[in-house]
């Protein structure tokens, strides 16, 4: 698989689910982007297929290219990833005490097919430390992360933060929908062989 993005947690995912990666930056800076409207769910699909059309020609011998892109949403607004520590520990207080939902658009790409889908996971951030906070946002691990976290990060970490629906959705790579679509693909190119 080719992935269409830099992101170690991505490429975690795939190589956790047997997939053989290499990874492509595409070169679309999509924290300058402005959504119009209220449609995450077309946003998040959009940005992937512009990743994956950035780097289509790059295809090669691989079975297919996979690019996603993730957001949360809050009280009706979208966060994608802070540009800076004052912009994370903004959406961060955003995020605290209440419920949010993050989500993901993927586009897998095969050469001949394109497949765009998204999925949707409800995240549920307790009252977050200051002091704790305050240590997060000095270590810089927040940059790279829709709404400035990732889930499994700050589970281990011990955060009030809970997450209803696929993990992995939130972490960057609805795999529960994703892993079928990418073996599907494999098994066909084994038959083509």
């Amino acid at each position: 698989m080719i992935l269409a993005s830099q992101s170690p947690r991505r490429r975690q995912l795939l190589e956790e689910a047997g997939f053989e990666v290499s990874s492509r930056l595409p070169e679309i800076d999509d924290g300058g982007m402005q959504l119009h409207g209220e449609d995450f769910s077309h946003w998040v699909e959009s940005l992937a297929w512009f990743k994956m059309a950035q780097v289509s020609p790059e295809l090669g011998e691989a079975v297919a290219i996979v690019a996603a892109d993730t957001v949360c949403e809050v009280d009706g607004r979208i966060l994608g990833k802070p540009a800076d520590r004052t912009e994370a520990a903004d959406m961060l207080d955003l995020m605290a005490d209440q419920a949010h939902i993050t989500r993901t658009g993927v586009c897998v790409f095969d050469g001949r097919h394109r497949i765009l889908f998204n999925d949707a996971s409800l995240v549920r951030v307790g009252k977050l430390d200051p002091q704790r906070l305050e240590a997060y946002l000095d270590s810089g691990q927040w940059q790279g992360k829709a709404g400035g976290y990732n889930l499994s990060e700050r589970q281990a970490d011990g955060w009030p933060i809970e997450c209803e629906g696929d993990p992995t959705t939130v972490m960057g790579l609805p795999m529960g929908m994703l892993s079928p679509i990418l073996e599907r693909m494999c098994d066909d190119e084994i038959r083509k062989q």
